[in-house]
C-alpha cells in the first residue's frame, strides 16, 4: 500500500490526525480533504482491516445529501447477532439538515461495534458537525486526503506503490509514468497496478513505454535532454516527431528554458544537492541531473544557449515567420553545448 502525501494541517483540531494511509478503526472516522481517490483508497483499507478482524462485518452506505429522518438510528441498531458494523456516509460536505441534526446528537453517543465513516470533501457545509468532531465529540480521529499537486508528490506516491509490492522500478520508470498520467491520480495508480501485474522483475523506462506507449508521447523535455546531452540527431528527429503529434512549439521552447536555468543555477555551486533543492525549491534528483548535465558545459556556452533562448521564443511566439526553423536552430546549438558555428 503507497505511503504518500502530506500532512494533516487543520487548525484548532483536538483529535489524532493521520494521513489517508494511517487509517484505522475507530467508532467515528471523518475522512476530510479534497483527493476522491485517496479517500476511496483509505476507506477500502479500513474495510479490509475490519473485514479481517470479524468476517460477519455489516456494511451500510448513506448519501448525506440524499438523507432520510431515522437513517442513521436504524443502520446502527443492534442487530440480532450483534455483527459488527461499518457504515460509510457519502456526500457530507452537501448534508441535509436532517442528516447534520442527527449525526450531531448520534456522536454524543456512539454505538458500540459499530465505525461511522464521515466522508467530507471540503467546504463549510457541515462546519458544526467538523467543529464538533474536530473538538473531541464521539472519539473521533480524522483522516486527511490531500491532493498530490506537485510532482515531487506523485513521484513519492508512485515509487511507493512499487517498494509495497517489494518490485524494483527505474527513476526514468517512475518520471515516465507520471508525466504519462500526472492529470489523474487514479489513472496513475491503475498503470502502476498494470505494471506490478504483467510486468518485468525490474520495472525500467522501457517497460513503460513498451505498455503506454500511446501515452508516453514525445514530450518536449524528451527533446531538450536529448539536445542538452549533445544527441544532435536524436533530438532534431524527437523534435520533428512531437510537432508532428501536435505538440505546440511554445511549450516545447518552455521545456528548455526550464532545463537550462536549472543548470545555471547550480552551475559551479559546491553546496550539495539536497541542500540546492531546498533552497530552489526542487527534488534532489533535479539538482544531481541539472549538474551532470552542465558538468560538460562551458560558461560561454551556457549564455549563448540561454540568449538563443530569448530569440527564439520571440520566434515562435510570432517574431518569425518560420517558427519550426528557429526550434531546429535551438536544437543544433544546444546540440552543440552552446557553440553558435
Amino acid at each position: 500500500m503507497a505511503r504518500a502525501t502530506g500532512k494533516a494541517t487543520t487548525a484548532k483540531a483536538k483529535i489524532e490526525q493521520l494521513p489517508w494511509h494511517g487509517i484505522r478503526p475507530a467508532r467515528v472516522i471523518l475522512v476530510s480533504g479534497p483527493e476522491q481517490f485517496l479517500a476511496d483508497r483509505s476507506i477500502r483499507q479500513l474495510r479490509d482491516q475490519l473485514v479481517a478482524e470479524d468476517p460477519r462485518l455489516e456494511i451500510n452506505d448513506i448519501e448525506a445529501d440524499h438523507y432520510a429522518p431515522g437513517q442513521l438510528l436504524t443502520v446502527a441498531s443492534p442487530s440480532l447477532f450483534a455483527e459488527p458494523r461499518l457504515i460509510r456516509v457519502s456526500n457530507v460536505e452537501k448534508c441535509t439538515d436532517a442528516f447534520l441534526l442527527e449525526t450531531l446528537d448520534y456522536i454524543e453517543n456512539p454505538a458500540d461495534d459499530t465505525y461511522l465513516v464521515l466522508r467530507h470533501g471540503g467546504g463549510v457545509r457541515g462546519k458544526k458537525l467538523l467543529d464538533a468532531l474536530r473538538g473531541g465529540a464521539g472519539g473521533a480521529i480524522e483522516v486527511i486526503c490531500l491532493e498530490l499537486k506537485k510532482d515531487t508528490e506523485k513521484l513519492d506516491f508512485a515509487a511507493a506503490e512499487f517498494a509495497a509490492e517489494g518490485r524494483r522500478v527505474s527513476a526514468g520508470a517512475l518520471r515516465a509514468l507520471v508525466q504519462a498520467f500526472q492529470d489523474d491520480l487514479a489513472e496513475l495508480a491503475a498503470a502502476c497496478q498494470q505494471l506490478l501485474a504483467d510486468g518485468d522483475a525490474q520495472i525500467t523506462e522501457a517497460t513503460v513505454e513498451k505498455y503506454y506507449a500511446g501515452r508516453v508521447e514525445t514530450t518536449a523535455f524528451k527533446v531538450a535532454d536529448s539536445a542538452i546531452a549533445g544527441r544532435h540527431g536524436e533530438a532534431l528527429i524527437l523534435l520533428r516527431h512531437a510537432l508532428a503529434s501536435g505538440q505546440d512549439p511554445v511549450p516545447i521552447v518552455a521545456a528548455f528554458a526550464n532545463k537550462l536555468r536549472t543548470m545555471a543555477k547550480v552551475s559551479g555551486n559546491r553546496a550539495s544537492s539536497g541542500e540546492l533543492a531546498s533552497r530552489f525549491g526542487m527534488a534532489p534528483w533535479q539538482v544531481q541531473k541539472a549538474q551532470r548535465d552542465v558538468s560538460s558545459w562551458s560558461d560561454e556556452g551556457l549564455g549563448n544557449a540561454i540568449d538563443l533562448l530569448a530569440t527564439t521564443d520571440a520566434a515562435v511566439k510570432g517574431a518569425e515567420r518560420d517558427a519550426v526553423y528557429a526550434l531546429e536552430r535551438m536544437v543544433s546549438v544546444i546540440s552543440r553545448r552552446g557553440d553558435l558555428r
